[in-house]
């Protein structure tokens, strides 16, 4: 017998173009020979939906394409992730899987456990099933589950517990293998937790386990694939590709193996085949997980070209470089705004950069000129404007000018701020914050450099004619230059350092004793630069949406009151 996942990339929204992902699946999956196809969560409608799957209509869509769909594939058992209308708990709609065969939607499981932490509001929007779900097929018996019903929070750093077992109520009600539907966003080193924790139920409950996740990007969340099956007795036995679409299909043995005395390693789930070799490296896994962000923003929302400014510094090379890889460099028109105090070499570095990268367009569309009329006016009818005043009018013209570049030629502007920057408000709003995305933005910037070095030595890898990033670009001390001479630690601590209380104070919520003990850095200087993150928040409501690689982004996943002083005891 054969089974298939069908891993998709589907629209949220978009009933009618994730159905026909869906029937294809199938379409394929049954020519490849299966009788079972299992999709992602939500498929159907795309996850996270937030707020549109109140809209009235959406539920109903969803029960007219199942039944479209069983009704073309009665011959085939399809569960399906989709919403569906309930009435309990005051809530009227339960995130669900449907069962169809026989040419109809024959039954429906419930989600269970309804995620409340991080980038999740599931309670908001779901009423949580009452029960386990367990079909026949085959002569197996399969228990279904829905991502957090399996995961219960252990995948994530969350003190999030919950009242029930999914997971050990389906193997009572009579599972002998498990099902599970997944939409769950990447997040740094979140696979191998994952991985780790399907293997220990596996072997814990002697059943395999075949685990479908949802691939690409929907917004701020990126989903990056490698559906995988496990064996019973705990191993990986096969894994779909990662950040693309894959339809897994998976030779299990035939019950009649079983009753023969056949070793019981070798029961429902054995794979013909030895697993996919794939075991990416860190800094490869955020590149890979970034241009997937890139590319799955511009695919959905139908734009094809974008803006970046261009400093000659390494976090718009970074970008450029990002998006050439997710856009094609052909689409990437890079804008050079000099001022009056941008040197010789960081014009002569962002030109370095195009070549490289093979821009379609660079411009180059100095602000001095700019600068310098509005200086004027300003200093007339103000009493004092100089310093940062001066320095973020820079800014905030050459934001002017990426965003006329854009209206002029129906592109997107890609921001260039990382981590470090929104963290300590670093970043000038109305200035270098403007864009529709900013890619980096969940990226430290030691994590900046690090990736920029990763790319340049696997280049080839990556399809580079030659590594992208000029080295000068990543060896010369960081500077807005917007004043003479300037550099970042005229402002700032070293980024190690820094990068290093941004993590206590953001990714671990620490206080200020235990992170300057962790870091041995002054505990003043600590205590500064937390109270200037949290300074900074009204910044980062601001800010253009983020591609979440960390565990904790700045965003939808940390909503810090503004208007708000803490200060431990």
């Amino acid at each position: 017998m054969r089974i298939a996942l069908a891993q998709l990339d589907p629209i949220v929204g978009d009933v009618v173009g994730n159905q026909k992902l869906i029937m294809d699946a199938v379409e394929k999956a049954r020519a490849d020979g299966a009788t079972l196809v299992l999709t992602g969560e939500m498929a159907l409608l795309g996850y996270p939906p937030r707020d549109l799957v109140l809209r009235d209509g959406v539920a109903s869509a969803c029960e007219r394409a199942l039944t479209e769909i069983a009704t073309k594939f009665p011959d085939m058992t399809l569960i399906i992730g989709a919403v569906r209308s309930v009435q309990r708990d005051g809530r009227g709609l339960a995130n669900c899987l449907a069962v169809c065969r026989g040419g109809v939607i024959e039954r429906h499981y419930d989600k269970r456990l309804l995620p409340t932490y991080d980038v999740f509001d599931e309670d908001r929007y779901f009423s949580p099933g009452e029960k386990p779900l367990v079909i026949d097929h085959g002569g197996e018996k399969y228990g279904l589950l829905i991502c957090e019903d399996i995961w219960g929070a252990d995948d994530v750093a969350t003190s999030r517990h919950y009242a029930i077992d999914p997971v050990s109520e389906t193997v009572k009600a009579g599972a002998t293998a498990l099902l599970i539907s997944s939409a769950s966003p990447f997040v740094l080193g979140k696979r191998a937790r994952q991985h780790a924790r399907l293997c220990q139920l596996a072997k814990k409950y002697s059943v395999p386990i075949f685990s479908c996740q949802q691939v690409g990007a929907n917004d701020d969340l990126v989903f990056d694939g490698g559906s995988v099956g496990v064996s019973r007795a705990g191993a990986v036995t096969r894994m779909g590709k990662l950040f693309q679409p894959d339809l897994i299909t998976i030779d299990l043995d035939a019950p009649s193996a079983r009753a023969s005395g056949a070793d019981s390693a070798t029961h429902v789930g054995s794979v013909l085949g030895a697993a996919t070799a794939h075991v990416p490296c860190q800094l490869g896994d955020l590149t890979h997980a970034i241009v997937a962000g890139i590319a799955g923003y511009f695919a959905k929302t139908k734009h094809t070209k974008a803006t970046i400014g261009l400093s000659g510094g390494i976090d718009s090379a970074l970008v450029a470089t990002l998006a050439s890889l997710a856009l094609g460099a052909r689409n990437i028109t890079g804008i050079m705004m000099p001022s009056k105090y941008s040197s010789e070499g960081s014009v002569a570095d962002a030109q370095e950069l195009a070549r490289r990268l093979q821009l379609g367009r660079l411009l180059t569309l100095p602000i001095d000129q700019a600068h310098e009329l509005m200086a004027q006016k300003l200093r007339a009818g103000l009493e004092v404007f100089e310093g940062l005043a001066d320095e973020n009018l820079q800014s905030r013209l050459r934001g002017l000018t990426s965003m006329s570049v854009s209206n002029s030629d129906g592109s997107l502007v890609l921001a260039t701020g990382n981590k470090s920057e929104l963290a300590t408000g670093y970043a000038t709003l109305y200035g270098d914050m403007v864009g529709a995305v900013a890619p980096i933005g969940d990226l430290l910037k030691t994590q900046v450099y690090a990736m920029s070095n990763w790319i340049n030595s696997h280049f080839a890898q990556l399809g580079f004619a030659c590594a992208p990033i000029p080295e000068v670009s990543i060896t010369k001390a960081p500077s807005a230059e917007l004043r003479p001479n300037q550099t970042d630690q005229d402002s700032l601590p070293p980024y190690a350092d820094l990068d290093s209380i941004v993590t206590g104070w953001i990714e671990h919520e620490g206080d200020v004793p235990a992170i300057a003990l962790a870091t041995k850095l002054d505990v003043k200087l600590v205590e500064r630069w937390c109270l200037a993150i949290d300074r900074a928040q009204f910044k980062r409501d601001q800010s253009p949406l983020i591609i979440k690689v960390g565990a904790r982004t700045f965003g939808r996943g940390r909503p810090m009151p503004i208007a708000a002083r803490w200060r431990l005891a």
